[in-house]
Order: C-alpha cells, then structure tokens, then sequence
C-alpha cells in the first residue's frame, strides 16, 4: 500500500473511530487472547485497510488489542502499524512510550542481563533527568555516551547502538545506517522506538516487558496527536491544559482523601509510581546502608505487575532479594510478617514490605492493630546491633479513602508509603495515572522516589492529571455509592445462593472505613475427585460470566477493572490479574466488581437465571 493511501485511510479512521478508544482505560477479555496482544488486532485493522473499510460497525468490532492500556491500546497499535509502514517494518518492530528515557532503559536491562556492551549515541541534549551517574550505580547499567551532529555520523560498534534524535514530526528513518534501534523523542507526547534488524528482534518482547511493568504506552490522547500530525505532515498540535491548577487540584485532593500533609507524587501509571518506589528505596539504602542486602517481601499471590516488578528489579541487582509474605486463606498478614522480620533482621538486611489492604482477591484486612505492633517491634541481628526498621509499602486501590498515615492514623508510627492506581477510583476509570504519598515518618524517603519518577520520565501526563482534577474531589462519594451495592449484591447472593463462598469485608470492617466494591466468589461444585470438582468450578465460572455479559452487555463486561463510573465488571483473577504468579499461589474465582452507576435489579434477575441453570 502507498504512503499516501495509508494516510488517508487512517484519516477516516480517525474520524469513525470508536468513542472507547480514547475513553477506556481496559477492554474487554471476552474478545481478548493475550498470546495474540496487539498482534490480533492488527492482523484485522489490515484486512480493513486492504478493504479500505473504515466504517464505525467495523472498527467497533475489532478484538481488544491490550486488556490494560498502559500496555498498548487502538490507537497506539495503530500509530505503530502506520509507523511500522512507513519505514518497512513489521508492526511488532515499532514500541510507543509515554516516556522518553524508558526505552533506552529497556535496551540496558537486556544488556545488562546478556553481558552486552551498548553505546548511545545522541544529538543536541539529553533530558536532564537522564542521570548517567545513577543509570550505572542504581540501575547497575553499563554504556557509552557518544553525541554525534547526525545519524550518519555513527560508526560501526561490537555492541548494541542506540540513536536518539528530538523530532517536531515522525518521519521516515534511514534503515540502512548502524543503528540498532533508534529513538525518537516527541515532546511532550512521549517516545518511538524503532528496532532494526533480524539479529534484534530477540530484544522487541523484552522491551515490551518494560513497557508492561515499568512504564506505559504512550496514551491514548498522544498517540491520537501524533497521528493527526502524521495524516498533516506537520509538527505535534497538542491542546493545552490548566497544569498549574490541575495539579494544585490533584495534591490537595490526595493529601486530604490520605489525611497527610507530606506531597504526593503522581505518576503515569500505579506501577510506574511503584517501580519509582523500589528505585528510591534502592537507592536510599545503598546511600544509607552500604553494602547491605535488601530485602523486597510480596505476597506471591498479590496482583502480578506489583509481584512480577519486584522480582525484575532484584533480577538486575545484586543484593536485592524477593522474599514471600503469605497473606490470604490460612495465613495471618501479621504473624506472616513478623516470621519474615525476624530472619531480615538477623541477616542484618533491609525490609522493604508490598502489600495490599484490603489483599486482592480474597478481600481481606489484617488486625490494623497488631499489624502496626508488629511493624514497629524493635529487633536485634545476629550480632546483637539494633536492626533496620521495614518501610511498608501499602497498595490502597482498593480502598483509597481510609487513612493509615495522619499522625492519629494506625500507621503513623511506621514508616509508610501509601500508593493506588489511578485507572480505578482516582479517576474512575478515564486514565492510567497512579500516586503515592508518605506519611511524616517516611516523608525523607519521597525525594530519591521523586528523582526516579523524574529519571524514569514517569511522571503523569498533563491530561492525566486534568482528568484527575475532575475525579478526585468526588471520589469519597463514588466509594461510598458503590460499596452500597455491593454490599447489597452480596447480601442478595448469600441469600439465593448460600453454597456459594464469599470474601469480603464484614460489616464491622466497614463501619471503619473499609468499603471496597469489589468481592471474590467461591461457587459451589461438585465431582468425585479434586480435579473433577476444580474442572466443574472454573467451567461454572465462565458460565456466570458470559451469562452476565451476554444477558447485560450494556454493562456487564469480563474485565479487569475496578472503580469504574458506571457498569459491572467481572474476571477471573488467576487468568487475568494474577497472569504472572505462580501457578500454585492463583485463584480461579470469580472476582466481581460493581460501580455506584448500575442496574442492581436487573444483574439480580440474571443471577437467579444462573442458579436456576445449574
């Protein structure tokens, strides 16, 4: 196909596309086969643009590209396929970011991990927050620097060789020169990498992984500006938002839904704030406790991108190790942590706890009381010398509106770091940006998270945050309005369904303030042996699901969200949100999670129509 034809066919696009495309922050799973993210989508946007098709009908049916956005979306599938053409590549050779730093990140990591040498090569300036003294300390990374007047003047390297260029428009990239990969930085919209070469497509699923765990795509309303520029040829058009205001809007409304007074930082995603978390802690105890193993403890059962990221990161340090903190079921958070201090603080190591109140999905708080206890009980190493106190890491997505680090809050006596995802509550499900906040004790530690939120270029978009501004102030009221439904769902379940087990809170837990609207569902089986009645409970709940979805699709969908506006959203956690734990540790229950704007009435009827099937 033509340059020009391509172009005009995304023009049409542009104009018919799906609302859902800029508005949603997770698809649909029902239509979702992660082996085939973004490839799916694809192979069937090109069948459409062999067609010439770009009618609504059509492009409303295409198969979800990413579950996540921050992984990838439409647009950003498209904006790299479009890209890809241009420069005859295959649509998995070109990677969008929100960040500018992350894909050089991405192409270190690897190199660090296969012992390969690397040399960036860049004209005019590097950002400032590209810090090549913390790259090499912190991150362990290796490489040279070389600026060059342009792309031409690059020789030949026994390594990889980046090229970095800043670039007002996306243009057509010489192939044949020697560079591996190169990177375009496009202010403010984010970043474009192009890998070139056959002896480099081993690095394309690696730096996906980044991209999935460090950072995110860039967005859906900047790849949206860049393809606009593309169809004109000209340089980036982006609408300008209030960020003074927004911003000031988005701090206070943090500080006052945490109860602190520390500032908070915002972030592209909630796992961009918490792998800017891990880094600054990282690099705190190597300024602080030289030498010393630190020691990041996660529940192995925890949402995956939060387990998964740990263990990165300690894959590319030396002396960071992961350690399990059995939470859910027959294991007690508190006694579980106070097991694991005891040997940290013998190894005489540092303890860095991940973990999330409520745990997802058994929906579950620990004693509050003893959990700070144990938090704060003093403890010797093997030596005799005054151990180093934990830092707890607490992910409140779930209930983001209970207070933990206010000077009378239950956690204000220990060093606590409070973070959410923002694609949930925060903002109801309209963008990706996550935050995090300190309470006074920790409040020294939030500068180093701060310079690797900066280091990482992770910081929330201008748009994010606009869309923050809008959410926040009414966030405490949407809990509320869900939680009541949800609580009434249960209720109703328990009632028509009493085989059925069901996680949530009790209703002492949410007289203090715990009121998620989410809960996990045990359905009941049946079967001779083990395996026959696990078969015939993961068989059930596919059929509550797609009955669910297929009885209410208006708002019903098989998702991974949580916090949304409007609608019911239903998953699995084992084959979604616990995608990279071990196989062991998953649970194939039914998670459900209901927002404060739904029809309650009619997802009652249809659940009695489930039990009367089985």
């Amino acid at each position: 196909m033509k340059a020009y034809k391509i172009l005009d066919f995304i023009k049409d696009v542009l104009e018919n596309m799906p609302t859902a495309w800029l508005s949603l922050t997770t698809h649909r799973l029902d239509i979702y086969d992660e082996k085939m993210a973004k490839v799916q989508f694809l192979e069937q946007f090109e069948t459409l643009a062999n067609d010439n098709n770009s009618d609504s009908s059509a492009l409303n049916e295409l198969p979800t590209a990413f579950d996540y956005i921050r992984l990838g979306h439409p647009l950003s599938c498209v904006l790299e396929w479009v890209i890809a053409k241009l420069n005859n590549l295959l649509p998995e050779e070109v990677i969008s970011f929100s960040s500018k730093t992350i894909p050089v990140l991405a192409i270190l990591r690897k190199n660090l991990l296969d012992n390969r040498s690397t040399q960036i090569n860049y004209t005019g300036e590097l950002p400032n927050s590209f810090d090549i003294e913390f790259l090499r300390t912190i991150y362990g990374y290796s490489f040279e620097l070389k600026q060059v007047e342009k792309a031409s003047d690059i020789l030949e390297f026994n390594g990889s060789t980046i090229f970095i260029s800043e670039q007002e428009e996306i243009s057509i990239v010489d192939l044949t020169l020697n560079i591996d990969f190169f990177i375009n930085f496009h202010d403010p919209l984010g970043s474009i990498l192009l890998v070139n070469g056959e002896h480099n497509k081993s690095y394309i699923s690696e730096i996906q992984h980044v991209r999935r765990r460090e950072t995110i795509a860039m967005t859906p309303a900047n790849s949206l500006v860049a393809l606009k520029s593309l169809i004109k040829q000209s340089s980036f058009d982006t609408t300008k938002t209030n960020v003074v205001e927004n911003r000031t809007i988005v701090l206070d409304s943090i500080k006052e839904i945490c109860n602190t007074t520390t500032t908070p930082l915002v972030a592209s995603s909630g796992l961009s704030i918490q792998y800017a978390i891990l880094m600054g802690l990282v690099h705190n105890a190597t300024e602080n406790h030289k030498g010393k193993a630190i020691k990041i403890v996660v529940p192995p059962n925890c949402y995956g991108g939060t387990n998964d990221q740990a263990r990165r990161v300690a894959a590319c340090i030396d002396n960071v190790e992961v350690l399990d903190l059995l939470v859910d079921g027959d294991n007690d958070m508190v006694q579980s942590i106070d097991i694991i201090l005891n040997k940290i603080a013998n190894e005489d190591a540092i303890p860095y706890i991940i973990a999330e109140i409520p745990t997802n999905p058994r929906v579950e708080v620990p004693d509050l009381i003893k959990l700070r206890d144990v938090l704060s009980l003093p403890r010797k190493t093997a030596s005799g010398e005054v151990a180093i106190d934990p830092v707890f890491i607490l992910d409140q997505t779930f209930c983001p509106n209970v207070h933990f680090l206010g000077e009378a809050n239950v956690l204000s006596t220990v060093r606590t770091i409070s973070f959410a995802s923002g694609s949930k509550f925060p903002s109801g499900g309209l963008c990706t940006a996550g935050y995090c906040v300190a309470n006074k004790k920790g409040e020294a530690l939030i500068d180093k998270i701060e310079l690797h939120l900066k280091l990482c270029d992770n910081e929330a978009t201008g748009f994010q945050m606009e869309l923050l501004a809008k959410q926040l102030p009414s966030m405490k009221q949407r809990i509320y309005k869900a939680y009541l439904n949800t609580r009434e769902f249960v209720n109703f379940i328990k009632d028509t369904l009493p085989a059925a087990k069901i996680n949530f809170v009790s209703s002492a837990l949410a007289k203090v303030g715990f009121t998620p609207s989410v809960f996990s569902l045990d359905l009941p089986t049946k079967g001779n042996t083990d395996k026959e009645r696990e078969a015939y409970k993961r068989d059930l709940n596919h059929k509550l699901i797609n009955l669910m979805i297929n009885e209410i699709p208006h708002e019903s969908k098989y998702c991974v969200s949580y916090g949304q506006l409007n609608g019911c959203y239903w998953t699995i956690p084992a084959t979604s949100t616990q995608g990279t734990t071990k196989e062991g540790d998953k649970d194939y229950i039914v998670r459900v999670a209901l927002s404060p704007n739904m029809d309650l009435e009619l997802h009652k009827k249809v659940f009695v129509k489930f039990i009367e099937s089985i």
